[in-house]
C-alpha cells in the first residue's frame, strides 16, 4: 500500500472518531452531560492520559517513508545498543564485561538492545489499530441491529435476538482462537475476529434504549407528521441512543486492548516482530529467572497496559455519570 494512502486511511479513521464524538452533542441531554464532564477532574485527567496514548499510536501510524514513522523520527537520536541495560544506566547489563552505552535510555534496553521506552510507545500503535479498527467494524453493526430490533419489534427483533444469542452461547476465547487460526495472523485479521462478538453487548444496550425511546411522544408526533421510518431512526432515535454508543466504544476499547494482549501472549495474536505489549510480556517473562532479574521490559509493558485500561475504565465511568439523567 502506498505511504500516502496509508496515511490518508489513518486520518480518515481519526475523522470518523471525531465525528462520532461530535454526534453526541446534537441533543440537549448531551450538552448537559458535557457540562457535567467538564467539572469531573478525574474524568478530564483520564481523558488526557488516553489522549497521550492515542497520540503516540497515531504518530507511529503516520509514515515518513517505508521504514520510518513520525515516532521513529522523534527517537532518531536514540541508538541501538549491544544488549541489556538497566533504566538510566550508563553501561550494558553484563557483570563480566560491562560496556559503555552509546546513548541514554530512560527505561533501559531489551535483549536486542532496543530502547524499552520506544518499544512501549510503539505498542500503542497495535492497541490503537486493534481497538480503533475493531470499534469501527462493530459499532455500526451493533447500533444498527439494536435500533432495528427495538424500533420495528416483531420478527425483526426475533431475528436480532437469535443472532446475538447464538454468538453469545459460544465461548468467546475459543471462537477468537478458532477464527485467528483460520484467517491467520495479522492485526487486520485479529480486528475482524474480535468484531464478530464485540457488537453483542452494544446491540443489547441500544435495543433496550430504543424500546424506551420508540414509546416516547416525540416519535408518535414524528409519525403523525408523516415522517418515514428511516428519517425517524436517523434524526430522532439515533441521536438519543448515541451516548450509549460512545460509552460502549470507550469501555469496549479497553477490553479489546486486553484481549489483544492475551492473544499475543498465547502466540495467536500479533505477528512476531510487531510492537505489542503482549509480545513484550511474553518475551520478557523468562528473563525474570535471571540473577539478577531483568524486570524493566515486563514492567514497562504491564505498566502501560494497566495505565491505559484504568484510564479508559475511569473515563467510561465518568461519561456514564455525566449522562445519568438523575445526576444533579
Amino acid at each position: 500500500m502506498p505511504i500516502w494512502l496509508q496515511n490518508l486511511l489513518v486520518l480518515a479513521g481519526c475523522a470518523a472518531a471525531v465525528w462520532l464524538l461530535w454526534a453526541t452533542l446534537f441533543t440537549e441531554r448531551s450538552r448537559r452531560a458535557t457540562a457535567r464532564l467538564r467539572r469531573d477532574r478525574v474524568g478530564l485527567a483520564c481523558a488526557a492520559v488516553v489522549g497521550v496514548f492515542l497520540l503516540a499510536g497515531l504518530s507511529d501510524c503516520l509514515l515518513i517513508n517505508a521504514r520510518t514513522s513520525m515516532l521513529d523520527a522523534a527517537f532518531r537520536n536514540v541508538p541501538l545498543e549491544q544488549g541489556y541495560s538497566a533504566p538510566m544506566s550508563r553501561v550494558t547489563f553484563d557483570e563480566r564485561a560491562p560496556k559503555p552505552l552509546k546513548g541514554f535510555h530512560l527505561l533501559g534496553t531489551d535483549l536486542l538492545g532496543k530502547d524499552v521506552l520506544l518499544q512501549t510507545l510503539k505498542g500503542c500503535k497495535t492497541a490503537l489499530i486493534i481497538g480503533g479498527l475493531t470499534t469501527l467494524l462493530y459499532l455500526p453493526v451493533g447500533a444498527l441491529l439494536g435500533i432495528l430490533g427495538g424500533y420495528f419489534r416483531g420478527w425483526v427483533d426475533d431475528v436480532v435476538q437469535y443472532l446475538y444469542s447464538t454468538l453469545a452461547s459460544i465461548p468467546g476465547i475459543l471462537l477468537l482462537v478458532a477464527v485467528m487460526m483460520l484467517l491467520g495472523k495479522g492485526l487486520d485479521r485479529m480486528a475482524v475476529a474480535l468484531s464478530l462478538t464485540a457488537w453483542i453487548g452494544l446491540c443489547r444496550l441500544v435495543r433496550g434504549e430504543t424500546f424506551r425511546q420508540a414509546a416516547r411522544p416525540y416519535v408518535d408526533a414524528a409519525r403523525a407528521l408523516g415522517q418515514s421510518h428511516p428519517r425517524i431512526i436517523l434524526f430522532h432515535i439515533l441521536p438519543n441512543v448515541m451516548h450509549l454508543v460512545v460509552i460502549n466504544a470507550i469501555l469496549g476499547f479497553s477490553g479489546l486492548v486486553l484481549t489483544e494482549t492475551i492473544l499475543s501472549y498465547l502466540g495467536v495474536g500479533a505477528p512476531v516482530g510487531t510492537a505489542s505489549w503482549g509480545l513484550m510480556i511474553d518475551s520478557a517473562r523468562m528473563e525474570l529467572s535471571r540473577e539478577p532479574a531483568v524486570w524493566w521490559p515486563l514492567t514497562a509493558a504491564t505498566g502501560a497496559l494497566f495505565l491505559l485500561v484504568l484510564s479508559l475504565n475511569l473515563l467510561g465511568d465518568s461519561l456514564r455519570r455525566a449522562f445519568d439523567p438523575k445526576a444533579a
